[in-house]
């Protein structure tokens, strides 16, 4: 009597679920430990061990309940057609797990963008994908959570944006209604982007070569670029493109803008004045 109650697949199943919770935390904690000792971040191996951790469990329960498993397909042989066309959406959700799986196009951490979709990867499993949002505007968390069924990741581009978490080509654009000669002003208004873009040249150059070797093609950076152009409706257009630290895109934006104003205002008086 008490080796058939030991015995009893619930029991199996539910010493196996607390061996496997307890090696999950273990997992966590350890992880923990070796990312506060070695200073890196190590999150994506600790979900690659919880993921086959939880692989594990479930062959294991479904070797224990096998038998019950087999009755009870056998009693809904009439309806597995009606069950498959109801799950559809969670079996695609798995295929597209172990897809993820197979063929990492991205890790914990990563930056990336599905769809209209930017955010960094924070956790995956079976069903979704977690991503915390990011503003590509200005680089920054925009404090929401995106969760995205696996499904959607077969279906759906995914742009791996890691490179942009360090390093970003920044584009952003001045428009002025004034119509008068702009190029005077277009040489300070170079040198103060080069100023601007001077004390991370080095680091830049570095890591512009770095991405084109990954890449296999030529980028713009890391000199910044300006380019005085027009609107579809005759207005003047000023383009600056510049390969900066992420974290400094927006402030060195501000400082150019700042620069530009000064100098278009300055440039419109003394060509007023000759005028």
């Amino acid at each position: 009597m008490i080796k058939d109650i030991l015995l009893h697949p619930f029991l199996i199943s539910l010493i196996m679920l607390t061996i496997a919770f307890i090696l999950k935390m273990l997992v966590d904690k350890l992880a923990r430990n070796r990312a506060e000792k070695k200073e890196k971040d190590i999150r994506y191996i600790a979900h690659n061990i919880k993921h086959f951790i939880n692989f594990v469990m479930v062959l294991s329960l479904l070797f224990v309940w096998s038998t019950e498993i087999q009755n009870f397909a056998l009693s809904i042989a009439a309806f597995a057609v009606a069950i498959v066309l109801a799950t559809r959406e969670f079996i695609q959700c798995v295929i597209g797990f172990f897809y993820l799986v197979t063929t990492r196009p991205f890790r914990i951490g990563d930056w990336i963008q599905v769809g209209e979709y930017y955010g960094e990867v924070a956790e995956t499993d079976w069903i979704k994908t977690t991503m915390h949002e990011i503003d590509m505007h200005t680089y920054q968390f925009s404090r929401k959570t995106i969760y995205i069924p696996n499904n959607k990741l077969i279906t759906s581009p995914i742009k791996n944006l890691n490179f942009v978490k360090r390093f970003a080509t920044h584009h952003f654009t001045i428009i002025r209604k004034e119509s008068f000669n702009p190029y005077p002003i277009y040489e300070n208004l170079m040198d103060e982007a080069k100023r601007h873009c001077e004390e991370f040249e080095e680091v830049a150059s570095r890591y512009n070569s770095i991405i084109e070797r990954k890449l296999d093609a030529k980028i713009s950076g890391p000199a910044p670029e300006i380019h005085f152009g027009t609107t579809e409706i005759g207005e003047f257009k000023a383009s600056f493109t510049l390969f900066c630290p992420t974290d400094k895109a927006l402030q060195i934006e501000h400082k150019l803008t700042e620069c530009f104003m000064t100098l278009w205002y300055n440039e419109a008086k003394k060509q007023e004045t000759r005028g």
